[in-house]
């Protein structure tokens, strides 16, 4: 129980610490409030630019999977987007295989 009393001459608020009723349009006895529950998954909009190179671009086109899955599904395509641009990066730093030549003369005794 609370002793909070407005001032006279205000309108009516609820005290410091009671919830709010139900506000806006249609409001009044027998309002419904508004729901609790978590929203279904949407997209965020986010957009992605082309890098150029198929490989990347497919994988950040797959995150876009993320928008249709509950966030607990996030980490797995997190993850697996992770590990092929990890290995796109890793496979700029193989060095390119050595251009084959003319055949060496074999060495004499």
């Amino acid at each position: 129980m609370s002793d909070w009393m407005p001032e006279a001459g205000t309108p009516p608020v609820s005290p410091p610490g009671e919830p709010d009723g139900p506000t806006g349009p249609g409001a009044g006895p027998g309002a419904v409030a508004p729901s609790h529950e978590p929203a279904g998954p949407a997209p965020l909009g986010v957009g992605r630019t082309p890098t150029g190179r198929a490989e990347v671009d497919a994988l950040l086109e797959r995150l876009a999977d993320a928008d249709h899955l509950p966030a607990d599904g996030h980490t797995e395509v997190y993850e697996d987007v992770h590990r092929g641009l990890k290995g796109a990066l890793t496979s700029l730093d193989a060095r390119p295989a050595a251009a084959p030549g003319p055949p060496r003369p074999a060495p004499h005794p």
